[in-house]
């Protein structure tokens, strides 16, 4: 029997475009750089990469504890613990460089200059396949308000990125928002070439004998299989608003999940959380999408993109 055909073109309107062998994406901060993993299993076979958040200047994140389990899922403080881009681009890019799989680099930044700092020095750096912009940082410049918060703010981001460099370009959006419709929208007419949504949801947890917050940065952000109808239905909505392919992210641990956001309108997801509990998630969550095609008799994934729209 003929393999199923799960190739995806993830900037299609990008001249360097951005083409998946496979759906399957690691989410960023839930992989570490992929060199963590690559002993563990075989990476080349995912569909890409998505780098930890990276920021103009090292950060060594927020004090401990900074991980906390929850019913369902987990809270994060992390604190945007990463190298720095000049170690990513010296260290990592190189290695990056020899794979096959192609990697993305999320970027963080505190102001649109940091922004379009960040695009710059990507832009021609071999082993850099794509650009994830988080939008989910506070603007200093705007009294530290996200990105991600209003339409005006999110696009601003997305064009300073898009203005610095070719590479394709996927902006995280976040779904603390009122509309997050609206925010899609105005970023893929900033130039976004894809969408990935959603990140992560804002929660905290009380430890009962202390009477305080267990993490100590108070709240964090809540990922894993109780945020999945939420991202789901985010997923939905977006797809059938814009153009471009939307990744979805939220508490995908099997096959069947990612299958639900192929079939709410998702090109590709990400696999996060579930890494933690087994490294192997993504491969498994592969190879259940091949399995229900091949049973299915369904040739190519773009078949079944949006299904249930």
């Amino acid at each position: 029997m003929t393999s199923p055909d799960l190739s995806i073109q993830l900037a299609p309107q990008n001249r360097r475009g951005l083409l998946l062998a496979n759906p399957v994406i690691t989410a960023s901060g839930t992989f570490g750089y992929g060199t963590e993993y690559a002993e563990i299993i075989d990476i080349q076979r995912l569909g890409a990469i998505i780098c930890k958040g990276t920021t103009l200047e090292p950060r060594p994140g927020n004090p401990q504890p900074r991980l906390a389990e929850t019913a369902g899922g987990v809270l994060n403080s992390i604190g945007m613990e990463n190298i720095g881009i000049d170690a990513l681009i010296q260290e990592k890019a190189p290695i990056w460089a020899g794979w096959s799989v192609p990697v993305i680099v999320n970027i963080l930044g505190e102001s649109l200059e940091e922004y379009a700092h960040l695009a710059i020095l990507l832009d021609k750096v071999p082993g850099v396949s794509g650009i994830e912009v988080n939008i989910s940082c506070p603007n200093v410049s705007a009294g530290g308000m996200e990105f991600g918060a209003s339409p005006e703010a999110a696009a601003a981001a997305t064009a300073a990125v898009r203005a610095n460099t070719s590479l394709p370009v996927i902006v995280k959006l976040s779904p603390n928002v009122t509309d997050i419709t609206e925010i899609a929208c105005a970023v893929v007419e900033a130039g976004a070439d894809a969408l990935s949504l959603i990140n992560t949801l804002r929660g905290m947890a009380i430890d009962l004998a202390s009477r305080r917050p267990v993490l100590d940065n108070k709240s964090g952000g809540l990922s894993g299989p109780a945020i999945k109808p939420v991202a789901l239905h985010m997923v939905y909505q977006v797809a059938q608003a814009v153009e471009v392919p939307v990744i979805g992210c939220g508490g995908i641990a099997t096959a069947n999940d990612a299958l639900e956001f192929i079939f709410a309108g998702a090109s590709a997801v990400q696999v996060g959380t579930a890494t933690f509990t087994d490294p192997r998630a993504s491969l498994d969550i592969l190879e259940g999408i091949e399995e229900f095609m091949r049973k299915e008799g369904v040739k190519q994934i773009s078949e079944i993109i949006g299904a249930a729209i």
